[in-house]
């Protein structure tokens, strides 16, 4: 029982901590010249939200998804813990690099820069990267279908919001990011 209670305090710490951080953190930001409309923020938000609350309820109404997908046992909670921070460290690098450029939702920044560096260089969305990365291994900790069912729909909303940036950076950087795009894959290094 105690043992569980850790764990659980683990990722809770994890999650909370990464979420105070992007908070704080966003008051560095460079001001919006343009920005993606409240029905669009939404669009991809909303699925989020969901995709959290699947993780972190302690059981859903849907019977089905509350199964387990990988045996009861410490080492699904182990690796998933190592995920889980793994792609925190990965999202937070990122959002450095980012610096003033970064916006929780898709927007254009005065003197926005494009940034090549650091994470940028293996993939174009290192932050989806990170945070699908820390769905995943919290999904894996969980141990039950609605794990996967949260991974699906996390990554579906990344996918979404993602090709709305990609849409804003070619107008914005015309034939650098084009180049861009063409060398480097968008959420999974070598791969995608």
């Amino acid at each position: 029982m105690f043992t569980r209670w850790l764990f659980l305090s683990l990722f809770v710490f994890m999650w909370v901590g990464w979420l105070a951080l992007w908070r704080v953190m966003a008051f560095r930001v460079k001001a919006t010249a343009q920005s993606e409309s409240v029905p669009s923020r939404l669009s991809h938000l909303a699925p989020l939200l969901f995709a959290g609350y699947l993780l972190a309820a302690p059981q859903v109404p849907i019977v089905l998804l509350n199964g387990r997908f990988v045996p009861l046992a410490i080492w699904p909670v182990a690796l998933g813990a190592a995920l889980t921070f793994a792609g925190l460290l990965f999202s937070v690098w990122a959002r450095f690099e980012l610096a003033g450029n970064w916006s929780d939702f898709v927007q254009v920044k005065h003197d926005h820069e494009l940034i090549v560096g650091g994470p940028y260089r293996w993939v174009r969305h290192p932050i989806y990267t990170g945070l699908i990365l820390m769905f995943v291994g919290t999904a894996l900790a969980v141990g039950e279908w609605r794990g996967v069912v949260a991974v699906a729909v996390a990554a579906a909303s990344f996918w979404r919001k993602l090709r709305l940036e990609e849409a804003v950076m070619r107008r914005q950087f015309g034939e650098t990011y084009a180049q861009y795009a063409e060398r480097v894959p968008a959420l999974i290094p070598f791969v995608l």
